[in-house]
């Protein structure tokens, strides 16, 4: 029995106009002329918003998108650069967005209009963090016999295929730039299941961040009785 349901995703970022063009362009998502720092779809688990902070991007992400495209020249036209090309072993291209955060490229002979494909997640433990995931939000976790990745596949509200737990020898360090939000009937279910309270709700914020077992931070959004 899931406690809560995938709302959106958020991207921290230094410049939000630059941003919200690259990946809108990227996504197939496009900005709305009254708020133009989110990107949105045809449903509202598409939407993505660009946070603007002040600390520049300093260590690999933990939490990187994996985008479908027809050519990695096409991305690379919209302003990525290229960190690891495709090999006959690995059949994605490693880039970069313009302000240095890591996305895999993979080549597609039929692209679709929304092109995100996957949320992929660092882990040192990525079997435990796929099923307490599976747990919070629903879904199947799956996996590839004789590999050390795992996925949740399913997931209601999820706009794309697969939320992906990949093997990481070093723990989280410093704050996501992309992270997840989450709505739930009430926030304590969340915090039984094994979450932290970071910030709960305050006079500035209208919901409460958390972090899951291995430090990623996600924001819970509560119905507005639950937080009065």
């Amino acid at each position: 029995m899931s406690v809560a349901r995938f709302k959106d995703l958020c991207v921290d970022v230094s410049c939000p106009s630059a941003m919200v063009a690259f990946w809108g362009r990227v996504l197939g998502l496009t900005a709305p002329a009254d708020n133009p720092n989110v990107l949105v779809g045809d449903v509202p688990g598409k939407t993505i918003w660009m946070c603007q902070v002040p600390e520049p991007r300093t260590v690999k992400q933990r939490v990187h998108l994996d985008v479908h495209t027809g050519s990695i020249d096409d991305l690379l036209r919209e302003g990525a650069t290229v960190q690891i090309p495709a090999t006959e072993e690995q059949h994605w291209t490693v880039l970069e967005d313009p302000e240095g955060g890591e996305f895999c490229g993979f080549v597609r002979d039929t692209v679709p209009a929304y092109r995100l494909m996957e949320l992929v997640v660092d882990s040192t433990a990525p079997e435990a963090q796929a099923r307490w995931w599976a747990g919070v939000v629903g879904g199947d976790v799956a996996s590839t016999p004789g590999k050390p990745w795992y996925w949740l596949e399913n997931v209601p509200g999820l706009p794309f295929p697969y939320w992906v737990f990949v093997p990481v020898p070093e723990p989280k360090t410093v704050k996501n730039r992309i992270h997840w939000d989450v709505t739930a009937p009430a926030l304590q279910p969340v915090l039984d299941a094994g979450a932290t309270l970071l910030r709960p709700k305050d006079d500035e914020i209208g919901w409460h961040v958390c972090a899951d077992p291995e430090g990623n931070e996600f924001c819970v959004f509560l119905p507005p009785a639950e937080d009065s």
